[in-house]
């Protein structure tokens, strides 16, 4: 298998844990996009999905997936959404599409988090991938001059704003050994909106895209 083939069975997968009658939390990215073309071919047996992303909303409703506010939405059965990283722990690294506010905001409202990647996404420890960090403008060379007291060396995502019309700074040469930990001391940080840790509320299911097929694991 592709490397993209791999990220299309990790989302087609996802479709079992799709209820007849539910409000589905969608993710962005590569892999979310094959989960949505397979949600729509159930389009018609859900009410529709809350999404973390103006990308993500426009490509369901062009689909024909009606999309809620996650404002009107007290809870949610799932969250389905891949990972830049995930550990065995399924704590993950997210938010190299820049959308990871909204993400958390959507994990945070689901009773359970799908996880889908390919296999490239599984990692012993996070940090290769840089960790992004949404901050308010106004204090970008604040919070990177206590992101390198961190240990590491965050760099400016240069003509990216986020869908909350704030900027990224992306963390490199970081090993994250304790997630939680760091996740409450950057977004302990004044300035932060958040970071793209997801340990305090990680993963519950993986589904990751193998050459061999996909491996399901859970918590």
């Amino acid at each position: 298998m592709t490397q993209d083939e791999m990220k299309k069975a990790a989302g087609w997968a996802a479709l079992e844990y799709v209820q007849p009658g539910s409000i589905v939390g969608v993710g962005t990215g590569s892999t979310v996009n094959h989960f949505i073309d397979a949600l729509a071919t159930m389009k018609d047996e859900i009410k529709g999905a809350v999404s973390s992303s103006v990308a993500s909303t426009e490509r369901m409703e062009e689909l024909g997936i009606e999309v809620f506010d996650a404002n009107d939405v007290a809870s949610l059965d799932i969250y389905v959404d891949g990972a830049d990283e995930i550990n065995g722990e399924f704590d993950m690294i997210k938010g190299g599409g820049a959308a990871l506010t909204r993400e958390k905001i959507v994990a945070a409202i689901a009773e359970k988090f799908i996880c889908i990647v390919d296999n490239t996404k599984d990692v012993d420890v996070l940090g290769q991938f840089p960790l992004p960090v949404e901050v308010i403008p106004m204090a970008r060379s604040y919070v990177a001059r206590e992101l390198l007291k961190l240990g590491g060396d965050p760099v400016y995502r240069e003509g990216v704003i986020t869908d909350n019309g704030n900027i990224i700074l992306d963390v490199h040469n970081m090993q994250i050994t304790e997630p939680k930990e760091m996740e409450k001391a950057i977004n302990a940080l004044a300035g932060v909106v958040t970071v793209g840790l997801f340990a305090a509320r990680g993963a519950d299911v993986l589904l990751m895209g193998t050459p061999e097929g996909v491996v399901k694991k859970a918590k």
